[in-house]
Formats: C-alpha cells, structure tokens, sequence
C-alpha cells in the first residue's frame, strides 16, 4: 500500500507513504490501520492540526524528522520530551509543544485534496475537534 485516504470532517485527502525516508515509521503506523481518532487545533505550532497520543509507545526513534513541515507534510511524533502526536500542517508550521521546538517523523504526504487543507484547519479551529480517519486507499 503507498496511499492512504484520510477523512476528517467533512474532507477527504489522499497521502502517499514516504517510505523511503522513513520506513520504520510508515511500517509502524501500517499496523494501525484503519486508524480511527479525534484532531483538535495546535496550541503552539502554528497553522496545523493534531492528535495527542499521550504516552502511546510505537517504539520509533527519528528518522525523516523536521519541525518545519510544509502545507499537506503529516509527521508523527514518537515521544521523547513531549507526549506521541501525529501533526496534519495545513499552513505555516514551526512545530513545538509547551517544553519547546520538537521535531516529528515525515510519514505522509498530502496528494489530492490539498485545497482542503487550509479548510480543514478552519473547522478544528472554530468548531472544535473533528473525526478522522486514515484507511488504505485501496480499499481494504
């Protein structure tokens, strides 16, 4: 599988898997699905979306990492210093928590659908936490 569609509210979008930069976390994160979950607003990132996993162990460590992910870039956080969180950029991001800059793993990359995105962001912002869902595009 190199896509996945994701629904959230009421927008669906398809990513493709950055495999070859980060296969450890794609892998992973492969075993979870179909991934069903809650995105709120960020409170100290900027122009993005997320989900708090708390003290989730997926047992990663960083690969493919940034804390400057363009429009559509959705990255995991594997813990460390903050709690695992998987980030949705729809905007101008420099992605941190409230124990600073943090930098997540580059997993996903928004392919169709990435006029939604500043949408998207919207809705959480002012309407509140949306339901999301990753499945494999195919299908299955």
């Amino acid at each position: 599988m190199a896509h996945i569609r994701i629904t959230a509210g009421p927008y669906s979008f398809t990513a493709r898997f950055e495999d070859a930069d980060a296969p450890r976390t794609c892998a992973k994160f492969r075993t979870l699905l179909p991934y069903r979950q809650r995105i709120i607003h960020v409170r100290w990132s900027g122009e993005a979306c997320w989900i708090p996993l708390g003290n989730f162990d997926l047992d990663l460590a960083p690969e493919n990492h940034t804390s400057y992910p363009a429009p559509g870039q959705i990255l995991l956080y594997p813990g460390g210093i903050s709690e695992t969180e998987i980030l949705l950029a729809y905007g101008a991001v420099r992605f941190a928590s409230k124990v600073g800059q943090l930098a997540g793993n580059h997993f996903l990359t928004v392919t169709e659908g990435n006029e939604n995105l500043a949408g998207l962001g919207k809705l959480v912002l002012w309407s509140g936490a949306q339901e999301i869902v990753f499945a494999d595009a195919a299908g299955g």
